[in-house]
């Protein structure tokens, strides 16, 4: 998987939740959207699968941040829901470590989800739709830069 930096498994402390229970949620969810969409834009999300989304509703929640994003996709954007009401079609719910070994492509979501550092719920076929999309997104390989060079090298 991931042959870079390795992300530990870690969890932040109880009152970053508390402090981050009491925050505002919706910066995170329009960051989020920003993100899937310019995503979209760069063609890496699978057009067929983005149909399946299509009037769903999501929540991710980042546990030990108390942090949330609860959002949409309709007519082709993803979009933040300020107030969501009743349950998502699809929730993701995990600490930060896990959600960044996801991302970095570190850990798989299966393996996380079977040791139950991963919970997902909601509608089981758009849950196996959104594992398959983010599966077969191809990452821009990014340079690699060394983090310091020797002294007297240009």
């Amino acid at each position: 998987m991931n042959q870079g930096f390795t992300i530990p498994k870690f969890q932040l402390p109880g009152f970053v939740a508390r402090l981050g229970h009491k925050l505002p949620q919706w910066p995170h969810a329009v960051a989020l959207t920003t993100a899937l969409n310019a995503a979209v834009k760069m063609k890496l999300l699978p057009e067929d699968s983005l149909a399946a989304l299509d009037g769903k509703t999501f929540l991710v929640q980042v546990l030990d941040t108390g942090g949330q994003a609860a959002f949409s996709y309709r007519g082709g954007f993803f979009r933040p829901l300020w107030n969501p009401v009743g349950s998502p079609d699809l929730a993701f719910r995990a600490n930060l470590s896990a959600f960044l070994q996801v991302a970095s492509r570190q850990e798989d979501p299966d393996t996380l989800f079977f040791n139950r550092e991963l919970s997902i719920e909601g509608d089981t076929e758009l849950g196996l739709v959104v594992k398959n999309m983010l599966d077969a997104v191809e990452l821009p390989q990014l340079p690699k830069f060394p983090l310091s060079l020797p002294f007297g090298q240009r």
